[in-house]
């Protein structure tokens, strides 16, 4: 990459610095309406990480963050525990919503 490149990571920058705070609010939010939360981090290539957050009523959400690290790093400032793993435990808790299985039943009868 060239020097002065906006998508260059400079060594000054720690990970906390990185951490938008609309996503660590985002997080904070999802948990203070649910009764608290964890969060499993995917990482999805270029994109970056996805942070699927399991609210202890059942209720999921996902947001996005840059890389592994900042997405890591907005679940600590936020005070959500990170599973290292899709447990049974952790996956048997999730609801979904009425919406999300009519959308799945569509692209499954579409096929």
């Amino acid at each position: 990459m060239a020097d002065g490149s906006d998508t260059t990571l400079t060594a000054d920058k720690t990970v906390a610095e990185q951490a938008p705070n609309g996503l660590v609010a985002g997080i904070r939010s999802f948990a203070a309406g649910h009764g608290g939360a964890k969060a499993v981090i995917e990482y999805v290539g270029k994109r970056g990480a996805r942070i699927v957050l399991v609210g202890e009523d059942g209720a999921w959400a996902d947001q996005f963050a840059d890389g592994t690290d900042i997405a890591r790093e907005a679940c600590a400032t936020a005070g959500v525990t990170v599973e290292n793993a899709w447990e049974r435990e952790l996956m048997d808790q999730m609801r979904p919503s009425n919406d999300l299985w009519r959308s799945m039943a569509r692209r499954t009868m579409a096929r």
